[in-house]
C-alpha cells in the first residue's frame, strides 16, 4: 500500500471485518480443533494488502476472545497472534511474495510464498505454545503437543492457507468483499455439520461414562481401571499406526471391556477371598453380559467382539470361545494384555500391586501362552518409552493373610482363567 486511498482503507477496513467474523467461528472438533476460519482471511490479506497490513489485521483478530479467558491469557494471546503474523510476513517478504494485482499474473510465486509463509506462521505460533507449556506443565508434555496437536494439524492447516489463497485471487478478481462471503459462508456451514456430529460424540461419552460410573461404584479397589485401559490401548493403537476410526473404536473397546460386571453380584466383586466354582462362574459370564448391555447402542457396534472375547487366551485356554492365536479379535488381543497389565500394578482386595517392571517381566514371560507375542512386545516398546502412570494406593490395604489362588480382575492370566500362571498374584 503505497499510496493511503479511500479504496485502501476500505480494503484494510473490510478485512478487519471478515478476520473478526472468521474468528468467531471456530471447528469444534477434529484434526483442526481451536483453528479459527479468521486464519483463512489472515493468509488472503498476504496477497490482498501485503504483509504489514497482515499484521495490523491479526492484532484486530485478537480482539476475539472468550469472555471467561483471564486478562494475562488475553494479553498473550494477542501478542502470540501478532507475532506469529510477523513471522509469517517475513517469510512473505523474504520470497518477495505478490501483493495485489500481480498475484494474478504470477500464481507459482504466490503459491510458493503462501505455502512458506503458512509453513512459517504454524512454526512460530507452535515454538510460542510450547514455550507456554514447557513453563506450566514441564517438559514431558512439550513432545507430545509437537507429536499429536503441531504434525496432526500440519497439513490441514496448510489447506486452510490453500483457501485463503483462493479467497484473496477471487478478491483480486473484482469480487472484493464478495470473496470473503464465498469462501467463508460454505465453511460456517460445514462447522454447522461438525457441530451436531460434536454433539452426538459428547452424548456417546456420556452414555460411556453412565455404564462406567455403574461400574465402578461397587469396587474401591478397580476405580479408574477402564479409563486406564482405554488409555493404555489408545498408546498401543497409535504406536502401531491404526487409523483414526479404528483406534476411536479401540479406546471405546478399552473403556466398556469389563461393562458387564454390572450384572456381577457385588459380594463377588468385594469378597476379599477364594471364589467358589458358582462365584467364578459369574464372574466369567462379565463379556457376555458386556456385550447384551451395549448390544442396542449402535456407535458400539463394532466394539462387541473386543468386549466378548478380551478374555481369550493366546494358547486357546481362555474364555468364553476358547479362541487361539490370530482367531482372538485383534482388539481384544490388545485389551487382554493392557487389562492384564494395569490389574497387576494396581492394588486389590486380596492382592497388593506389583512393579511396573516386575509386570512388564511377567507379560515377556506369558508371550505366545496368553498373549499375542507381537502385541506384547509393542506394548512393552511404549511402555518403556512414554512410561506408564499405576493405579494410586487404595485404602484399606489388602490382606496379606488371605488365601487366593485365583484372582478376580486378572481372569485373563495364569491356565484355565485361573491364577495358575506366573501372573497369577498371591502364591
Amino acid at each position: 500500500m503505497s499510496a493511503l486511498t479511500l479504496s485502501n482503507y476500505l480494503t484494510v477496513l473490510a478485512l478487519c471485518l471478515l478476520v473478526l467474523a472468521g474468528s468467531a467461528l471456530r471447528s469444534p472438533h477434529g484434526p483442526t480443533q481451536g483453528a479459527s476460519l479468521g486464519s483463512i482471511v489472515l493468509m488472503a490479506v498476504y496477497v490482498i494488502a501485503g504483509p504489514a497490513t497482515a499484521v495490523v489485521v491479526a492484532g484486530v483478530g485478537s480482539l476475539v476472545q472468550g469472555k471467561q479467558v483471564p486478562l494475562i491469557k488475553r494479553v498473550f494471546n494477542s501478542g502470540q497472534r501478532i507475532l506469529t503474523a510477523a513471522g509469517g510476513a517475513v517469510v512473505f517478504v523474504a520470497v518477495h511474495g505478490p501483493v495485489g494485482a500481480s498475484a494474478l499474473t504470477e500464481e507459482p510465486r504466490a503459491i510458493l510464498a503462501v505455502t512458506l509463509t503458512g509453513i512459517a506462521h504454524r512454526c512460530v505460533n507452535a515454538v510460542l505454545t510450547a514455550a507456554v507449556l514447557w513453563l506450566e506443565r514441564g517438559r514431558a508434555v512439550v513432545g507430545a503437543f509437537f507429536r499429536e496437536v503441531v504434525l496432526a494439524t500440519a497439513l490441514p492447516m496448510l489447506g486452510y492457507g490453500y483457501l485463503g489463497l483462493v479467497m484473496a485471487f477471487v478478491w483480486l478478481g473484482g469480487l472484493g468483499l464478495v470473496a470473503g462471503l464465498i469462501t467463508l459462508v460454505p465453511l460456517v456451514v460445514a462447522r454447522w455439520a461438525l457441530s451436531q456430529d460434536a454433539a452426538e460424540r459428547a452424548a456417546q461419552a456420556a452414555t460411556m461414562r453412565a455404564f462406567i460410573q455403574v461400574i465402578e461404584t461397587k469396587d474401591l479397589y478397580t476405580r479408574g481401571h477402564s479409563e486406564r485401559v482405554s488409555e493404555g490401548v489408545g498408546m498401543l493403537g497409535r504406536h502401531l499406526q491404526l487409523p483414526a476410526d479404528r483406534q476411536q473404536a479401540l479406546e471405546h473397546a478399552g473403556l466398556l471391556h469389563d461393562v458387564g460386571k454390572v450384572g456381577v453380584p457385588t459380594s463377588i466383586i468385594r469378597k476379599p477371598g477364594r471364589l467358589d466354582d458358582s462365584e467364578m462362574d459369574a464372574i466369567r459370564l462379565h463379556p457376555a453380559r458386556g456385550v447384551e448391555l451395549i448390544g442396542n447402542i449402535p456407535f458400539l457396534e463394532e466394539v462387541k467382539s473386543a468386549v466378548l472375547h478380551h478374555h481369550e487366551k493366546y494358547d486357546g485356554t481362555g474364555y468364553p470361545a476358547g479362541l487361539s492365536g490370530t482367531n482372538i479379535p485383534y482388539f481384544a488381543r490388545m485389551i487382554g494384555i493392557v487389562d492384564a497389565f494395569d490389574s497387576l500394578t494396581s492394588t486389590r482386595s486380596y492382592r497388593p500391586a506389583r512393579s511396573v517392571e516386575e509386570t512388564v517381566a511377567i507379560l515377556l514371560q506369558d508371550r505366545y501362552t496368553h498373549f499375542d507375542p507381537e502385541l506384547v512386545d509393542a506394548f512393552v516398546a511404549v511402555i518403556r518409552r512414554d512410561g506408564w502412570k499405576p493405579a494410586a494406593a487404595v485404602q484399606p490395604a489388602p490382606n496379606a493373610e488371605l488365601e487366593t489362588s485365583i484372582d478376580h480382575d486378572d481372569l485373563s492370566l495364569g491356565s484355565g482363567g485361573g491364577a495358575s500362571g506366573t501372573a497369577a498374584g498371591p502364591a
